[in-house]
């Protein structure tokens, strides 16, 4: 049964026909028959029979995608997977271990530290919407300095771009790699990450400035037909298993021996003590 009709003003009958009773378009258990899922039996069709990732995406988007972009995404997943707690998402899963949490405690509050929207899954749907919106532009004729005017200052600086740039370092490093595995799958270069390409060329010509992972798997995924909001949702927790890692290291360790301060590494700037 259907009930998406957008309610009428000041109508509650959209939220009366749901008192009481659950909705799902998406599947659920039968006692004694079976476990649905978008039409597909999860015991029967799924289980030993598809990949994780491909279920992922099937829940996450309704559409059960072919193994070799499942595959595809699990060596994304593994980029984002550093075992290096300076990353400020695993640092959350390394405090958490310290202070002696749970694991599903430190993993579940280290995934959320992630969805920034300067890197990370919140940055995804910025993301898409900066690579499909250029390419709608280029398509109209525009040139890429009118492209680039919306994210600059003034023309001679370095445009803000979304899945451009990285601090610390120059380049990415998953890049290169990524591109080994879509040459290995199969994948062609589509037209979003060719334009892609194109706009780093510029960017490392004229500032220096390359594309990042995040740029790279935006413009990847929009050439496989995903909207924003449904790569938002699949990449949602790409972070668990670095998280993981950190807070491992740290709950095997002594107790709050993670980063541990002495109180005159603080630089205190407040009021003097006073005399009593």
């Amino acid at each position: 049964m259907s009930l998406q009709r957008t309610p009428k003003k000041n109508s509650t009958a959209f939220w009366d026909a749901r008192r009481g009773t659950i909705y799902s378009q998406k599947g659920g258990w039968v006692i004694g028959e079976a476990i649905h899922n978008h039409g597909f039996s999860m015991m029967d069709d799924l289980v030993g029979k598809k990949s994780y990732f491909q279920v992922l995406v099937l829940n996450a988007t309704g559409r059960l995608p072919e193994r070799r972009l499942a595959d595809w995404l699990e060596a994304y997943f593994i980029c984002l997977s550093w075992p290096d707690a300076r990353i400020w998402c695993n640092q959350i899963g390394s405090l958490a271990g310290t202070a002696r949490t749970t694991p599903v405690a430190a993993i579940t509050a280290g995934v959320l530290a992630s969805d920034s929207q300067i890197f990370g899954p919140g940055a995804t749907k910025e993301g898409v919407d900066f690579i499909t919106t250029a390419l709608a532009k280029k398509k109209e004729g525009r040139t890429i300095d009118e492209i680039f005017r919306p994210y600059q200052r003034r023309p001679d600086m370095v445009p803000k771009i979304t899945g451009y740039a990285r601090p610390v370092a120059s380049g990415d490093e998953r890049v290169p790699a990524m591109e080994r595995v879509r040459e290995q799958l199969g994948f062609e270069i589509g037209e979003h990450l060719a334009f892609a390409f194109e706009i780093e060329n510029v960017l490392a010509e004229r500032f220096q400035e390359y594309m990042n992972i995040g740029g790279y798997r935006c413009a990847f995924l929009c050439d496989q037909g995903f909207s924003g909001t449904e790569i938002y949702r699949i990449l949602s927790s790409a972070v668990l298993a670095g998280v993981s890692a950190c807070y491992a290291e740290a709950m095997d360790s002594p107790a709050d021996s993670f980063l541990t301060l002495r109180c005159d590494d603080m630089d205190y700037q407040g009021p003097p003590l006073r005399e009593i």
